[in-house]
């Protein structure tokens, strides 16, 4: 179409008339512009790009435009070789829009990839540089990856090492990044000068999460495993900084301080450092750690050795040099158990087991024994000791008694019973051990002497567990001493030197149940028993129940034995005197032994009035024993009859276990005294606590009792008690039954048929009714005719069976004479009608 001056100056097609006219129109609409582009998007690629350079034109300072013209330029020359011509020309509409856009960073990105995707290194690097000076400091964060990405993909170093240093001026939180591609291009160097900056810098905090320790950690092994890289830190000063900063983790610093000697060749400075860590470590877990790499380094050196040997020949020097080192490698590993000894003592040198431990490792080695035992008493703290801090001492003095240096183990135990102890405990026992060591040697009055001088009364006196005083002042009261020296005096002193020892531990009132009864025992072996009788009178004085209990058990037999019947009003005294708020536990052997004085020495009567309190005072598990040993000794003494006022109250207050066993009993009792009524009367009563399915002994029990001596009457009244007493535990059971049922079915019945619960309830019970009727039913006899106007469930057929049975009290009278003469009139024939089934209800069968 010709131009408006009648010249081609523009060709264009019909349909693009309008946005030309708009166009015109406005020339400077961002919006008008776009249109016509979005226009002509399928139109050829000259066409585009002229109208995309008239809009420019117009509009030069329009973001939109040269984002989009950008962006088709780029694409159409995507996928050609990056020599040809087109990319320079895409490249200089770049440097166009630059001119004007320099402020918008998403061109300068577009541009900076598109020029790395030429793989322009040079012209990158530098429009990278030209970016980060054109835009804010705010923006830089846009530009910093890529350009961190394309510096590391350079095969340059050097130029991505100084494009790291200007990016960490801006942001030193990413030096992880730059150490780890530092790492991975053989800097080592400068990696361990920047993370040594890192580890000291306490406020730097790392983005991936690590600790200061770990930090250090991974340089520790940095600079120890390369130490011909590393040249600019002084490995040494910083590892054993590590060791004074990370005193939970010395094990893992110290191998590394010894790794970095080890790669460096200075093997000799790497032993050393060896010995100093496995000789200051205070861990278990840091020493096993020093140690196992030492040995495997001795072990490394061994086999390089024997290599080298093997390669190059063997000589003098050589089998000297590989024999010292096996020697030394054998040395180490025969070390460890004192080694690790150390290191415990190390961590808690007051620890007494592992010094003990300690002088077992010098086995043999009495030097060494000797010190260690001097280090150690010197040591050992004993108010903070762990373990018996005095059997040190001991041990010490019975290495020189072993040793036959019985002055210097007397020196030894004099200095023990010097020492401020925790306990008074632990002076009592060196005391005791030196007085046991004079007796080993048959010295017995050095022995003697010794413990008098430990009992001696101080200057002082304090009492056993003041704690402000020193135990010195308090070991008077040690009841260990006082009985080591009684025993002595016992033996080789006096008669009366023993008893002082005895009344001065009473006086101290540090005795003993055992002491008393020891006392009085000594005193009894040398006739003194009045003596012997106040000494328990004594202890009986100082303790209470249940203490006490020891000794009125010895004191009362011990004066039943020496008098018998002669002072039987004393002997009363002294059990009422006991049994006198004795408590139930302990009252059955002392009511007995007052029981069998009376029998043997009293009145029957006072023996049958303390059975009837033992009944009432022994405790509740023994009391149905105690009513069997009353029982029985009634009945030896007044006769069988006299124990039935103590069965009746034995039945009264007996728990119903051992009330039915009483009740069975008596009942034989009776029955053997021909009392059938008062035995039916007891069984009877009894019957009330007996449930049929569970003591069916006593059930059984009582029918022989009526099948030989009961009549018809008589059974059918024990059957019917038989069924009341049933009924009324099913009754019982019954409801137990539908509360657990309901417990247990509540779940599973109403989640399946929330409908059917009720009716599954009723039903479940109604069974069980139903099995417990026929349980019943089988325990009846079956009737086989009825017996009219009485309702029984007892036929007269078995009734007279059971009639016709034997009966071993039946008196034969003679009764064919009678039976002639009884023939009265004709049997009138009543007529019979059967009960109505409703009568019945659920328990008539079908």
């Amino acid at each position: 179409m010709p131009s408006l001056n009648g010249k081609p100056d523009v060709m264009f097609e019909d349909d693009d008339l309008p946005y030309e006219e708009e166009i015109i129109r406005n020339p400077y609409s961002v919006k008008c512009w776009m249109r016509y582009i979005e226009f002509k998007q399928n139109a050829g690629r000259s066409t585009l790009n002229m109208i995309y350079e008239r809009a420019l034109k117009e509009l030069p300072g329009s973001y939109k435009l040269w984002y989009n013209y950008l962006r088709e330029r780029r694409k159409q020359i995507k996928g050609k070789c990056v020599t040809e011509p087109g990319y320079e020309e895409v490249n200089n509409c770049h440097e166009r829009a630059l001119v004007f856009m320099h402020k918008m960073p998403r061109l300068w990105l577009d541009y900076c990839q598109f020029l790395v995707s030429q793989c322009k290194i040079t012209r990158s690097r530098q429009t990278f540089d030209r970016a980060l000076r054109a835009l804010p400091v705010t923006q830089h964060p846009r530009i910093w990856p890529l350009y961190l990405r394309f510096a590391r993909n350079l095969p340059l170093p050097e130029t991505a090492i100084r494009v790291y240093r200007r990016y960490l001026k801006l942001s030193p939180e990413n030096t992880e990044e730059y150490i780890d591609y530092l790492r991975s291009v053989g800097r080592l160097d400068e990696a361990a000068l920047r993370l040594a900056a890192v580890v000291n810098d306490e406020s730097f905090v790392s983005k991936e999460g690590k600790s200061n320790y770990q930090l250090w950690h991974e340089l520790c092994d940095l600079i120890s495993q390369n130490p011909d890289k590393v040249t600019s830190l002084n490995v040494g000063a910083i590892i054993r900084g590590g060791l004074t900063r990370f005193t939970d983790q010395l094990g893992k610093l110290w191998c590394s301080l010894a790794d970095y000697y080890i790669r460096s060749g200075h093997f000799e400075k790497a032993r050393d450092v060896y010995e100093e860590a496995i000789l200051t470590v205070v861990t278990v877990r840091d020493f096993t750690q020093v140690f196992d790499s030492y040995a495997q380094f001795e072990e490394s050196m061994i086999a390089a050795k024997m290599e080298t040997t093997a390669e190059m020949g063997k000589d003098e020097e050589e089998d000297v040099d590989m024999e010292l080192r096996l020697a030394r490698f054998e040395q180490l590993i025969a070390r460890r158990p004192l080694l690790l000894n150390s290191v415990l003592l190390r961590q808690n040198p007051h620890n007494v087991h592992e010094w003990h431990k300690r002088v077992k490792l010098y086995d043999g080695n009495a030097r060494q024994i000797i010190n260690t035992y001097t280090e150690a008493v010197q040591t050992v703290d004993p108010m903070k000791a762990t373990g018996k801090p005095h059997s040190l001492w001991v041990s010490f003095a019975k290495f020189y008694e072993e040793n036959e240096q019985l002055d210097d183990a007397r020196t030894i135990f004099e200095k023990a019973t010097k020492v401020n102890y925790k306990q008074v405990d632990d002076l009592a026992a060196v005391w005791c051990e030196y007085g046991e060591m004079e007796l080993r040697h048959e010295n017995y009055e050095q022995a003697l002497r010794i413990l008098r001088k430990a009992t001696a009364i101080p200057s002082k006196k304090a009492e056993y567990f003041d704690v402000s005083e020193p135990v010195q002042n308090r070991v008077y009261k040690s009841l260990k001493v006082w009985s080591m020296l009684a025993d002595l005096e016992e033996s080789l002193g006096t008669f009366q030197s023993t008893k002082a020892v005895y009344d001065r531990i009473i006086d101290l009132r540090i005795a003993t149940p055992q002491i008393i009864i020891n006392y009085a025992m000594f005193l009894e072996e040398h006739n003194y028993y009045e003596e012997s009788f106040k000494a328990y009178e004594r202890g009986i004085a100082l303790f209470r129940w249940p203490n006490v209990y020891d000794i009125w058990n010895t004191y009362l037999t011990k004066f039943i034995d020496r008098y018998a019947g002669k002072k039987l009003e004393r002997a009363r005294d002294l059990f009422e005197q006991a049994l006198d708020g004795c408590p139930a536990k302990f009252a059955k052997t002392i009511y007995l032994l007052y029981a069998k004085l009376e029998e043997g020495y009293g009145l029957a009567r006072h023996a049958m009035a303390v059975y009837e309190r033992a009944t009432q005072a022994v405790d509740d598990g023994e009391r149905h024993t105690m009513f069997n040993i009353y029982i029985k000794r009634a009945a030896e003494i007044y006769g069988v009859t006299y124990t039935r006022a103590i069965y009746q109250k034995s039945i009264e207050v007996l728990p119903d276990m051992h009330a039915r066993d009483m009740c069975l009993r008596f009942a034989d009792m009776e029955s053997k005294l021909g009392e059938i009524d008062r035995a039916r009367a007891i069984y009877s009563y009894c019957s009330q606590i007996c449930d049929p399915r569970v003591t069916a002994t006593f059930w059984q029990t009582w029918k022989e009792f009526e099948i030989r001596h009961g009549n018809e009457d008589t059974i059918r009244e024990m059957l019917r008690i038989k069924r009341s007493v049933q009924a009324t535990y099913n009754t019982q059971v019954n409801f137990m039954t539908s509360q657990m049922m309901k417990a247990t079915t509540s779940s599973t019945v109403s989640d399946l048929a929330p409908g059917q619960m009720g009716i599954d309830d009723m039903k479940m019970l109604e069974q069980k009714a139903q099995q417990l009727a026929a349980e019943a039913e089988q325990d009846k006899p079956k009737p086989k005719e009825k017996i009219l106007f009485v309702r029984s469930d007892t036929s007269r057929t078995e009734l007279a069976e059971l009639a016709k049975q034997a009966n071993p009290d039946e008196i034969d009278i003679g009764d064919d004479d009678e039976d002639d003469n009884n023939q009265g009139p004709e049997e009138v024939q009543l007529e019979q009608k059967s009960v109505p089934t409703a009568v019945f209800g659920g328990l008539k069968e079908d």
